[in-house]
């Protein structure tokens, strides 16, 4: 028999290394380890001080205890958030979107290798709403933030590869506030897909940045009214060398556009700016802006008061994903959406009736 040449995901990558519990490191431990113990095997108050001295190997473990489908696992991580919460909130949180070939990837690493440079500790998150059908990639986010994935200072998370949008989104601002209780004080969240992604994103972040290309007259026809609608700021990326002169062209229109529509906050007008992911250009005026937004922001109140209003609309959000899951495994109920939902799509029963005899089963 001959020997197999099967080789891991992580075959060639040294600086990978994937734990016991099934959790990927993408920067090689400073010391030997001893036994890995599934997080959801640790106790409360061990997770939270791990959690709270920086320990990355429990972050990775706790991050996955969120994502867990089980109920017992949820239970266990809510535990676990409401004890960590104290110490979250004190992070900048940016969410970051563009439109597809736009450098998104290129422009994170960059981004993030800058600001650990300057002693920043950054997270990076991604929601991706096409990872609850084809169940995401293990590696690729890591792969594609090569400076990243080897900064003792980052920390790269794949989109959670479970439930709705609005389950993912939910898992993601868990996850955001385990990074900022283990010290990650800029958490950058990704949106990888399209649709509704980018308001979600938007609706759990501080500062929301649109990565756009040169030739502003096609890309304004490509990317919907909402997301610019939404954005604090648009990024013109690859605008260095022969897409300078069309760069520039591009800001103008995008400057245009937002003039024309209302602004998000009577404190701020949203800034075009130019810059290169590639040829990391531009990419600290792009970073000044974030802080003076939150300095503008913060000393009008509107900062702190945009968070509480995000965190009651999480609590709903997350109520409403609850009560759908209650909804779908209640056995009065579940054995009769298939028939109603086919029915209702067939036109043999209007929606209201089927509604009607939903909430019959559920006596409400």
């Amino acid at each position: 028999m001959t020997q197999s040449t099967f080789a891991p995901p992580t075959a060639g990558l040294d600086h990978v290394s994937v734990d016991a519990a099934g959790d990927i490191s993408t920067v090689p431990p400073s010391r030997p380890q001893g036994p890995v113990h599934a997080a959801r095997d640790v106790p409360i108050e061990e997770l939270a001080a791990k959690i709270l001295a920086g320990d990355r190997s429990t972050l990775a473990r706790a991050i996955t205890l969120v994502e867990s489908r089980k109920p017992e696992h949820q239970a266990k991580a809510r535990q676990l958030v409401q004890a960590l919460l104290p110490h979250t909130g004190k992070a900048h949180r940016v969410g970051i979107t563009g439109v597809p070939g736009v450098g998104k990837s290129t422009t994170i690493d960059q981004l993030g290798a800058n600001l650990t440079e300057k002693g920043h500790k950054v997270a990076v998150l991604a929601v991706d709403p096409s990872s609850t059908r084809t169940g995401g990639s293990i590696l690729g986010d890591k792969t594609r933030m090569a400076k990243l994935a080897i900064d003792r200072n980052a920390f790269i998370r794949p989109s959670p590869s479970s439930g709705t949008l609005g389950g993912v989104a939910a898992k993601t601002r868990e996850t955001m506030l385990l990074c900022e209780a283990a010290g990650f004080d800029v958490i950058l969240v990704e949106t990888v897909g399209v649709g509704q992604s980018e308001t979600t994103v938007a609706g759990m972040v501080d500062f929301f940045l649109v990565l756009m290309l040169p030739g502003a007259g096609d890309e304004l026809q490509g990317i919907k009214k909402g997301v610019l609608e939404i954005a604090d700021m648009i990024a013109v990326n690859k605008s260095d060398g022969d897409n300078a002169v069309r760069a520039r062209q591009a800001a103008s229109e995008y400057r245009a556009a937002l003039n024309i529509m209302a602004a998000k906050s009577p404190t701020w007008t949203p800034p075009v700016v130019l810059v290169s992911g590639l040829a990391n250009q531009g990419l600290d005026v792009m970073w000044e802006q974030v802080e003076t937004h939150a300095k503008k922001l913060g000393a009008t109140g509107e900062f702190a008061e945009r968070r509480r209003v995000q965190q009651v609309e999480w609590m709903w959000s997350m109520l409403e994903e609850r009560l759908m899951q209650a909804l779908k495994h209640n056995p009065k109920v579940s054995h009769r959406l298939h028939d109603l939902e086919g029915g209702v799509r067939e036109g043999k029963v209007s929606a209201s009736i089927a509604v009607d005899e939903i909430a019959g089963l559920l006596g409400i």
